[in-house]
């Protein structure tokens, strides 16, 4: 287990270059209040009518570990426990699943929420208990994820089979073995299957047929468990997924041009916006799973491409990331962006900054 910097005070980024800014976290904070994150917004203000989501909950868990790296334990502490203490109240004993809305007053909204919801919730869970030198903080989310575990192996669709397996590497590292190394090759058993006859075929290597969000999931999962397995062959079919999303979401200019949120059916037109942060942050992740795997530096690149995007090397050549503040405009459209700056936009902007921190320290 990792013990994340404790000697830099909240506030300092002790890595901070021109191209990778400090640690900014004003908007995260105001987009939070003692419940967790607010899921939208209103340009730069909570809209509390749309409450509170999972998902983006598990997203803000995942960031506070990443930023404990550059600012101490201390800086992120309570948003963590809050995190933590918002999954643990999601979490339904009967059904093994986590709730995924609430209401602003904490009402929950449904009784057990999506096949994403569960699987992100993982994903937050297993950061802590790979990388959080706090022991409490740590014993509650690891026995978290371990009751989430037999609700997990019931997954079928692609994006929470892909989030589960990064979550069980996650967990793995932190020493989470047994239940957990089972689920994860049973569920890169079912992702890799997806692939079969597919992946081959030049014109559309891909197991569904419309490329929708987050796409750069499933080849990220399948290079994290082929490193963790030694499998070469799971190396080299997420590599050539990877090779192809990356080629088709590449401009004519060099630019990262993802997939819009109108989707690209095969054989049909494919959108070109609303471009959402999601699709930039997930390449980048799959980038660098692939130079981990590789040591090739054409995904540092790609990575490096996709992390443009943001500070506007894009199709309209707008900035959606506010470096100042850590906010990020929630999409870019034809006429420039989304104004409104909503949580998993931001999370989005704050994940890929710190990876690409990351990746710069270790060139």
């Amino acid at each position: 287990m990792a013990e994340p910097n404790s000697s830099a005070s909240a506030g300092e980024s002790p890595t901070a270059t021109r191209d990778f800014p400090p640690v900014a976290r004003a908007h995260l904070d105001a987009m939070s209040n003692e419940i967790g994150v607010w899921q939208h917004a209103v340009g730069s203000l909570p809209n509390p009518a749309f409450g509170f989501c999972t998902d983006d909950v598990a997203r803000a868990l995942v960031v506070d570990v990443l930023h404990a790296r550059e600012l101490g334990w201390a800086a992120v502490a309570r948003s963590a426990d809050r995190s933590v203490r918002f999954l643990e109240d999601a979490f339904v004993p009967e059904s093994g699943r986590f709730r995924n809305f609430r209401a602003a007053a904490g009402d929950w909204l449904d009784s057990g929420g999506s096949e994403d919801s569960h699987a992100r919730a993982m994903i937050g869970l297993a950061a802590v208990a790979a990388e959080v030198g706090d022991p409490d903080l740590v014993e509650r989310a690891s026995r978290l994820f371990a009751r989430s575990l037999p609700a997990a192996r019931s997954l079928t669709n692609l994006r929470p089979v892909a989030a589960a397996i990064l979550a069980c590497d996650a967990a793995l590292d932190g020493g989470l073995d047994g239940e957990t190394e089972a689920l994860q090759r049973q569920l890169v058993g079912r992702l890799a299957g997806a692939f079969d006859g597919v992946a081959s075929a030049a014109d559309w290597p891909w197991p569904e047929p419309v490329l929708t969000y987050e796409n750069a999931i499933l080849p990220r999962a399948l290079l994290v468990a082929g490193k963790r397995m030694g499998d070469d062959r799971l190396v080299e079919a997420g590599c050539g997924v990877l090779d192809w999303l990356i080629e088709q979401q590449t401009s004519n200019d060099g630019a990262f041009s993802p997939v819009g949120n109108g989707w690209w059916p095969r054989g049909g037109a494919r959108s070109r916006f609303d471009q959402q942060p999601i699709e930039a942050t997930t390449t980048l992740l799959a980038a660098e799973a692939a130079f981990a795997a590789t040591g090739d530096e054409r995904y540092r690149r790609a990575a490096r491409m996709a992390y443009q995007w943001f500070l506007g090397d894009n199709l309209v050549g707008v900035r959606l990331a506010d470096p100042s503040t850590g906010g990020c405009f929630d999409a870019l459209t034809p006429r420039g962006v989304n104004p409104n700056q909503g949580a998993e936009s931001t999370l989005m902007w704050l994940t890929a900054l710190e990876h690409m921190r990351n990746m710069s320290s270790h060139s």
